[in-house]
């Protein structure tokens, strides 16, 4: 099911997929982070969603051979992705960058080599982030965790069930035919659809975890996940559209489902609560984590490690 892993790094394998509406203020620095990840790099498109600031001007200005860019006005941003995918057909790997992050140097090379390491082919692999500020500058404090503890790696489809712990797809590796058998992103979403294209992926098969930094991501009030301070009820249609998807739950008899969905409302409450701190909104963070104790005591130690997270930069 995977693609054939025998090239090297050094062969151009990997296109970048940057989906991007009114970015203007930080999509050539996005691009600019990309073209800097060397041989491995097949390409980076740049897929324009109906931007009506100068995103695109911006982005043909600099003039690379290794940039398509490309318009698909008011779709959305899964149907962007699948777009621009489609456009490097040449590329065995697929990443997809938000236009407001930046990737670590030798990021590419680094998820490339653990995904053709040997062994079982894994449908995708993903590392590790820090968070930045909108003037680039490191805020966070993530490598202290990274020293500590290790995210799942392999079958993890159970894990995934129960909230997602891939940040955006900035830090994931996608195997191409992995993301051609698991139908791309569900256009119908335009809030977690890639927790949900990542649940249809672990049932695929094994995707592997490495704590190496590979992607900044960057925390500004004008993110489309910080924006206004999200609620649950924004997250829900991809809840329940992963909780519908028996391509995201193979062998669900085996699972305890009304479990793993219990947790994962508390994890999506959870990182309302956090992102409301993180972006100022420090009161709105407590009444939201003190919600999220409420709707599941037994999962007190979660919430407080996950929102004493947020309260401590990490």
């Amino acid at each position: 099911m995977a693609a054939d892993l025998s090239s090297s790094p050094a062969t151009p394998l990997v296109a970048v997929v940057i989906a991007v509406r009114n970015g203007a203020a930080f999509i050539e620095e996005a691009v600019r982070s990309v073209l800097k990840q060397g041989a491995c790099l097949a390409g980076v498109v740049v897929v324009d969603d109906g931007s009506t600031d100068d995103t695109r001007e911006r982005v043909a200005a600099m003039r690379d051979p290794r940039i398509q860019l490309l318009s698909n006005p008011g779709h959305g941003v899964s149907s962007a992705r699948n777009a621009g995918a489609a456009l490097v057909p040449e590329a065995g790997w697929l990443l997809f960058l938000d236009a407001d992050d930046r990737l670590a140097p030798g990021a590419l090379d680094h998820l490339l080599r653990l995904a053709v390491q040997g062994g079982e082919p894994p449908v995708a692999v993903y590392g590790d982030y820090e968070r930045i500020a909108a003037d680039g500058r490191v805020t966070g404090r993530r490598h202290l965790l990274r020293r500590r503890r290790a995210k799942p790696s392999g079958l993890i489809l159970e894990r995934l069930l129960s909230g997602n712990f891939l940040i955006n797809g900035g830090v994931v590796l996608v195997s191409r035919s992995g993301f051609a058998a698991s139908g791309g992103f569900d256009p119908a979403l335009s809030l977690c659809e890639d927790w949900h294209l990542w649940c249809r992926l672990a049932a695929l098969g094994p995707i592997l975890y490495t704590p190496r930094h590979v992607l900044d991501y960057r925390v500004h009030g004008a993110s489309v996940m910080m924006g206004g301070h999200r609620r649950f009820a924004d997250f829900r249609p991809a809840l329940e559209r992963i909780y519908a998807d028996a391509a995201a739950r193979p062998g669900a008899g085996d699972m305890p489902l009304a479990r793993l969905r219990r947790e994962a409302e508390v994890a999506l409450m959870t990182y309302c609560a956090a992102q409301a701190f993180r972006n100022g909104g420090r009161w709105t963070g407590v009444r939201l984590a003190l919600g999220a104790l409420k709707h599941h005591p037994r999962r007190a130690p979660y919430v407080a490690a996950r929102f004493g997270g947020a309260m401590a930069g990490l």
